[in-house]
């Protein structure tokens, strides 16, 4: 009796494909849970949308500014919330550093107040 040479290729082939398969359900099945937790209507925490949208990584975990980046402490005597709204949604001109596609329009708007209202939590 010969032994079939290609069996054992096949059915590793098969269970790759399986794998990959219960894997991929797996994965969606998390992505739906996560996109539905919160129950409805979600806060937004404006501290927390700093730190993920990287305004820390530039001006300073207190926001104090760098090299670089300005002081956000103080921000409220320079700009209105409006123009805070418009930098961070749209950046500022000439700028190859806060090009202003770090927040959507309405993380925006909630960092602005935060900004102008002290940062308080």
């Amino acid at each position: 009796m010969k032994k079939n040479l290609i069996m054992p290729y096949a059915l590793i082939a098969l269970l790759g494909i399986v794998t990959m398969v219960v894997m991929g359900g797996v994965g969606l099945a998390q992505m739906d849970q996560a996109e539905g937790e919160g129950g409805g209507e979600e806060t937004l925490d404006p501290a927390e949308l700093v730190e993920q949208n990287n305004c820390i990584s530039c001006h300073g975990a207190d926001l104090s500014g760098s090299g670089n980046a300005p002081d956000l402490t103080t921000v409220g005597d320079r700009y209105s919330q409006e123009e805070l709204v418009d930098i961070i949604s749209n950046g500022v001109e000439g700028s190859n550093l806060m090009t202003g596609d770090y927040a959507t329009a309405d993380e925006a708007e909630v960092i602005a107040e935060w900004l102008l209202n002290g940062q308080e939590e």
